[in-house]
């Protein structure tokens, strides 16, 4: 909202504490306004006197897993079941059938327990940390587990692994001229739709990408000199701050064949991926940040905090200036119902923020006297690049050259842990007090998704090894 032109006097009023911290004297008024308006014509205040409370709207959600999840968890792989649901086992044996009688001599089919298996055996190769071993070194008789060859062959293992599919390839192109995702489409969205169902974030959700390492070819394959992997395919995600349960995910195309650049694609994304969530405050970077995003999630009862490029025409040239400004200073600017905040950390460096939900110039109390709107910010900006750290710890993920499924084992990877966080909060107890409690989860999902593949073996493996788990998992 574009507030009224400063008169003189209270011009000179607000400037004379920031002219005390930068030991200037008071400037010309017709100066000042200059300084506090930005290009496009936005005025900022130097104080906060006409700034509007922030009241913080409420959320009508109680964080944490939703009823419609607890109810159906009672155990380790009840909990990963509400994400891979028997709806979309189906579609992926449907397809994977299709392509295997397609490209295989006497192909076998494969059922719903072939697939969960064949998932339970990926996620078990990554609670080992063996996702860049060679299949063939994990079926081994002396360098392998006994598991893998416990719950099918290795070439039934890698016939799955080369037809797997989500979609019927010779009706593709028609939907892939319209639609970059065609391949993976309806699985995705199934998937996707499942996420916001089973879990309320507190608080404070923070949206960010996550780039899913991939080096081969795909239309839409992202460079991001940034991230560890350089090459991949860029997801934005919005996380649960508290937990980093990864809330909504949208995988970024790119833009249409025939269209122009995308303009204001920051803001469409944190529109998109905060539908739903009144009463919620987002963290973003400078990449999404803008006052007009400021203003259009306060519409929405969302709050906003986050840091801004210092080209945008929003900023007020005040905050910009550098000279004469003291390491460790802050400088405030305040409209109605937004903050801006510009903090030296070093010299040469200015870093500068927006906040809807911060209304005063408040600073911490220690030696560096950061601005309150930075400390909250560091805080709260990490939900997805942990989600990344999380999930890269047991990565199932292996070396293919097939877009499709690096983002089918992403999605295994993210199901996993979401499981995690709902089956440990609906079961806090379980395995509490243990360090390592994720691997644990994670073991024993993989081993309760191979089970029924292991019960109904006709005959034993020959290896002793597998042999007794097999008949260990009869008894049992």
């Amino acid at each position: 909202m574009v507030m009224q032109p400063l008169t003189t006097s209270e011009l000179q009023d607000s400037s004379s504490e920031d002219s005390t911290l930068s030991g200037e004297d008071t400037e010309d008024p017709a100066h000042l306004v200059s300084e506090w308006t930005s290009k496009n014509g936005q005025i900022w205040f130097p104080s906060n006197d006409a700034t509007l409370r922030y009241v913080a709207p409420g959320r009508g959600l109680i964080p944490g897993p939703t009823n419609y999840a607890t109810t159906r968890i009672h155990d380790v792989k009840s909990s990963f079941d509400l994400f891979f649901t028997a709806e979309i086992i189906s579609i992926i044996v449907q397809m994977t059938n299709l392509q295997g009688r397609r490209s295989v001599a006497n192909w076998s089919d494969v059922d719903a327990t072939d697939i969960q298996a064949y998932i339970g055996l990926l996620i078990l190769a990554g609670v080992y940390r063996s996702k860049g071993e060679s299949t063939r070194s994990l079926w081994d008789d002396h360098t392998g587990r006994a598991i893998f060859r416990a719950s099918m062959s290795h070439s039934k293992f890698r016939l799955i692994n080369a037809n797997i599919r989500f979609d019927d390839k010779l009706t593709r192109p028609s939907r892939h001229r319209e639609d970059k995702l065609a391949p993976i489409r309806c699985v995705w969205e199934m998937w996707t739709h499942r996420l916001p169902m089973l879990f309320n974030p507190q608080e404070d959700v923070c949206v960010d990408e996550q780039l899913v390492p991939f080096r081969g070819r795909c239309k839409f394959r992202q460079y991001m000199p940034s991230k560890p992997a350089k090459y991949g395919l860029k997801i934005w995600v919005t996380a649960d701050v508290a937990t980093s349960y990864a809330w909504r995910c949208q995988v970024y195309t790119g833009k249409a064949a025939d269209s122009a650049v995308e303009v204001g694609q920051g803001k469409r994304v944190i529109l998109d991926m905060t539908k739903g969530l009144e009463g919620f405050t987002v963290t973003c970077d400078n990449f999404f940040t803008s006052y007009s995003l400021v203003q259009e999630l306060l519409k929405r009862k969302v709050a906003l905090v986050g840091t801004i490029r210092k080209n945008k025409p929003e900023l007020p040239p005040k905050l910009l200036q550098m000279r004469a400004r003291a390491v460790l200073s802050s400088l405030f600017a305040f409209t109605k119902n937004t903050t801006a905040v510009s903090y030296i950390p070093k010299r040469g460096k200015n870093v500068i923020l927006l906040s809807s939900k911060h209304r005063e110039p408040a600073v911490t109390g220690d030696e560096k006297r950061k601005p309150v709107i930075i400390t909250e910010y560091n805080h709260c900006k990490g939900g997805v690049d942990n989600l990344d750290k999380v999930v890269g710890t047991y990565s199932c993920r292996r070396k293919t050259h097939r877009w499709p499924q690096v983002l089918f084992c992403n999605m295994i990877d993210v199901s996993a842990f979401n499981a995690f966080v709902i089956f440990t909060a609906t079961d806090p107890s379980w395995k509490q007090g243990k360090s390592y409690r994720r691997r644990l989860f994670m073991e024993e999902l993989g081993r309760s998704l191979v089970l029924d593949e292991i019960l109904r073996r006709r005959r034993l493996p020959r290896t002793p090894a597998a042999a007794t788990v097999v008949m260990k998992e009869e008894k049992e």
